[in-house]
């Protein structure tokens, strides 16, 4: 019978006795508990903040560096006398290139513009009048300050929309609402204008240039079609690629014939900038999370140290090593769990908050909202 008893195998605990069992430490020390808890949030709070922040900050930083044409490419005829003229069908062959997702194109029309009548013929004020296609503004991110844009009808009819530079030297600063609108000359010929744009900084050249809509260049300044200067968006990671191809694509018979510029030097920038803002995210994410899973480990050591009498007590009322350790285990467990969810609500509120007092694009890398719950447990 003895022997039967010395062969009877412990008794395994259920998962609700294990863990009434775990958090009955918790319930007896609720202020140690609060405390372990709180140094977990903390840590947690801080993994979030140090990559969240960042992270933040590099977004809009890499958004200022996209403004300033990292995914943009120029392609014109080389200066030469005679003149090159690139094909009509320059434009609609550029678009069928797969990793091109914008292109638009400007023409010099070779006339000149007058703010009246009165000004000499040859005076044109140092500015450049262009056939504009309608979708040039979104290619060349620009924007109009005051009146609209070139559209399907104003662009068959003898309109204009100033850069911002021609409008100053055209004393055209302003379109004042229910006054008529003002008028200019070009080739003897009076051409409302309908809009003012900002500033371009991608393309200082349309700042010094009065644009007329496409089809109203033919029919009213004997434009003959051919593009003068094309400008493309295409994918980033494309963008050698693409200007690889380009000059061939535009020109076939002529590929010499066509200069491409390089890509901007804010293409190497950002790329310089990803990098360097990966490894900080991977050396900050880490740090803070060593530093939690040491935290959470040295909570548990010094639990277990205070509750020997604790644990010698239920050794000798029959619980097993593995009993023991199934206890500590789900206190460390709950005490993980409590604080990184308090921890991860206190990172994420404090990124949102930072993020939105410096007017930067939320970024939380989701790896650090994860690993900050997760990873102590």
């Amino acid at each position: 019978m003895s022997g039967q008893f010395d062969r009877a195998r412990p008794v395994r605990l259920a998962v609700p006795d294990l863990l009434a069992l775990g958090l009955t430490g918790l319930r007896t020390r609720p202020l140690r508990a609060v405390l372990s808890a709180l140094g977990i949030a903390i840590g947690i709070a801080t993994m979030i903040v140090v990559t969240g922040i960042p992270a933040s900050s590099q977004a809009a930083l890499l958004t200022e560096l996209t403004a300033l044409g990292t995914n943009s490419l120029q392609a014109m005829a080389v200066d030469r006398d005679p003149p090159t003229k690139l094909p009509e069908s320059a434009v609609g062959m550029v678009r069928r290139i797969g990793p091109v997702t914008a292109v638009s194109a400007v023409a010099n029309t070779h006339t000149v513009v007058r703010r009246n009548d009165r000004v000499a013929p040859t005076d044109g004020s140092g500015l450049t009048v262009l056939a504009s296609q309608l979708d040039l503004l979104p290619t060349i991110n620009a924007r109009v300050r005051v009146g609209s844009w070139l559209n399907p009808a104003t662009a068959n009819f003898p309109t204009v929309v100033l850069g911002s530079v021609a409008a100053t030297r055209l004393g055209i600063t302003d379109l004042p609402t229910g006054q008529p609108a003002p008028q200019v000359m070009i080739s003897d010929r009076r051409f409302t204008v309908v809009g003012i744009l900002a500033q371009t900084p991608l393309s200082p050249d349309i700042d010094r240039s009065v644009l007329v809509g496409w089809a109203a260049a033919r029919s009213e300044l004997r434009f003959d079609g051919h593009p003068t200067v094309i400008y493309l968006r295409c994918e980033e990671s494309q963008l050698e690629t693409v200007r690889g191809v380009l000059a061939e694509t535009i020109f076939p018979e002529r590929p010499g014939q066509v200069v491409v510029s390089r890509p901007s030097d804010a293409l190497a920038a950002k790329r310089a900038t990803e990098g360097s803002f990966a490894v900080l995210f991977l050396a900050l994410a880490g740090v803070a999370l060593l530093v939690g899973g040491i935290g959470v480990a040295n909570t548990m050591v010094v639990s277990v140290l205070e509750r020997r009498a604790e644990i010698g007590l239920r050794r000798a009322l029959g619980a097993t090593r593995g009993q023991i350790r199934s206890q500590f285990l789900t206190e460390s467990v709950v005490l993980a769990v409590l604080g990184g969810l308090v921890g991860t609500a206190l990172g994420l509120l404090a990124t949102i908050g930072y993020a939105t007092w410096q007017g930067w694009p939320l970024v939380i890398p989701a790896e650090s909202a994860v690993l900050g719950w997760v990873g102590p447990s």
